[in-house]
Order: C-alpha cells, then sequence, then structure tokens
C-alpha cells in the first residue's frame, strides 16, 4: 500500500518536463509570427479607410467647383488623430498637418501633407517616410494620367492621386505604401500584391506590403 501511494504522488521526469518545453516552444514559434503579422494587418485599416475618405471628399469638391483641389485644408479634409501613416496629397511637402503635440493648430490655412502623429507614437517615429511607389503604372480611361501626388493635367480634364507610408512592423527596411487615384491603373507592385495587378479608381491600392516584405 506503502508503494502504490507513493508512486502515485511522484513528479514529472525530466523527460517529460523537457518534452512539455519542446512542444510549447514549437507552438509559440509558429503563432507568435502569426500573430505579429495578423497585428500588423489590422493597422492596415488607417490607411484604406483614410485615402478612401480623402477620395470622397475630392469627389464632392469636384461636383460642386469642378476642379480637384491637392490642399486639404480647402477642401475640409481632416482624418482623426493617432495616425501611424503620413499621407500626400501633392508635390509640396513642406507644409503639411504636424501631429507632434496635443491639438491641431486651427490656425494653419494650407496643408499638402499630413506627418504621423508622433505625439501618440512618440519623437522616435518618423513624420514622413517616404512610400514604396509600383514599378510600373499604366493609365486606362479619359483625363490626364496622374504623376503622383498631386493633380495632372488641366481641370475637367484632370486626375488627382495621393500616397500613404508607414512603419507598421517596427523594422526600418521599408514602410507601409499606398495608392489611390481618380484614374483606373495596371500596376506592378513592389512587393507583397502580386494577386492585385489593377488599380481601381477609388480603391486604396497597395503598393508596397510591409507586413510581407521585409519580415
Amino acid at each position: 500500500m506503502t508503494r502504490l501511494f507513493a508512486r502515485k504522488n511522484r513528479g514529472f521526469t525530466l523527460i517529460e518536463l523537457m518534452i512539455v518545453v519542446a512542444i510549447i516552444g514549437i507552438l509559440a514559434a509558429i503563432a507568435i509570427p502569426n500573430f505579429i503579422k495578423f497585428q500588423a494587418r489590422s493597422k492596415q485599416g488607417e490607411a484604406k479607410a483614410n485615402l478612401k475618405a480623402w477620395f470622397t471628399t475630392e469627389r464632392a469638391f469636384l461636383q460642386e467647383k469642378d476642379r480637384y483641389e491637392e490642399d486639404i485644408k480647402i477642401i475640409g479634409y481632416a482624418p482623426e488623430r493617432g495616425n501611424r501613416y503620413a499621407y500626400y496629397f501633392g508635390t509640396n511637402i513642406t507644409t503639411c498637418e504636424k501631429r507632434d503635440v496635443a491639438g491641431i493648430d486651427g490656425t494653419q490655412t494650407s496643408a499638402f501633407c499630413i506627418e504621423v502623429d508622433t505625439a501618440k507614437f512618440g519623437t522616435g517615429a518618423q513624420k514622413l517616410p517616404t512610400p514604396a511607389k509600383a514599378t510600373t503604372l499604366t493609365f486606362a480611361g479619359g483625363g490626364a494620367d496622374p504623376k503622383g501626388p498631386g493633380i495632372s493635367g488641366v481641370c475637367p480634364g484632370c486626375n488627382i492621386d495621393a500616397y500613404a507610408a508607414g512603419n507598421i512592423d517596427n523594422e526600418t527596411t521599408g514602410f507601409d505604401s499606398w495608392y489611390i487615384s481618380t484614374k483606373d491603373a495596371t500596376a506592378a507592385a513592389k512587393c507583397g500584391n502580386a494577386d492585385e495587378k489593377v488599380a481601381v479608381a477609388g480603391t486604396p491600392w497597395l503598393s508596397y506590403n510591409d507586413v510581407d516584405c521585409d519580415s
């Protein structure tokens, strides 16, 4: 009876513990990278939503004024704070909406780009990361071909496009880059988007996928 009682209360052997630890290690090696990628992909929703909202605002402005406008202060475009991405709407990248302190400067009358919100993500975040543009963009349809970002041609036969770029995986090898235009284009992405070859007008298009390209 004493022997049986002693055997029932013995602990795990070292080999059993090593097997459990090895299994946990294997599961972690599989799960953690997938979780990081899933987390990064969820952050991409910001760029898609903000670029789509900008496109809608530009279309409304076109209906009213018969032209597009690069200056977001004129069209009344103001995305929410806390943005991980920088946004480019024209060739002027010296006149940007700064987001490095609490509140937005209400006296600023012009802005052609929006900086990353370093007030939230810290001064170490790059304010204006350079977007990785598509290797080729072959446009189809009427009006001038966008040269990006900004207005191309003379309205009403003009078009306008914009870019977004942000660091969403904490690496500095490349920046997650998005493109949107008022004109359709067939495109060749630099990385991570080989299955989506058409940048449809009004639809945000991923030209460099920071989740897959340099992770």
